[in-house]
């Protein structure tokens, strides 16, 4: 058997759960140690191709 709620959900508290504020925040970028461009950490730049001090990627210009 199912319990009511003792009382309603006033709009204030409904609309604080329903905002956007739980939400991730945007993911922290870095600097290329070889172009200088930023990007994700632990992921290889797009600019250049490199990660870890290596080129990974040819990329054509």
């Amino acid at each position: 058997m199912a319990i009511a709620p003792k009382r309603r959900v006033s709009k204030t508290r409904r609309d604080k759960r329903r905002s956007s504020v739980w939400k991730l925040d945007a993911p922290q970028l870095e600097k290329c140690s070889k172009c200088g461009s930023l990007k994700k950490s632990h992921r290889l730049c797009m600019s250049c191709g490199y990660y870890n001090g290596r080129q990974v990627l040819q990329i054509e210009e």
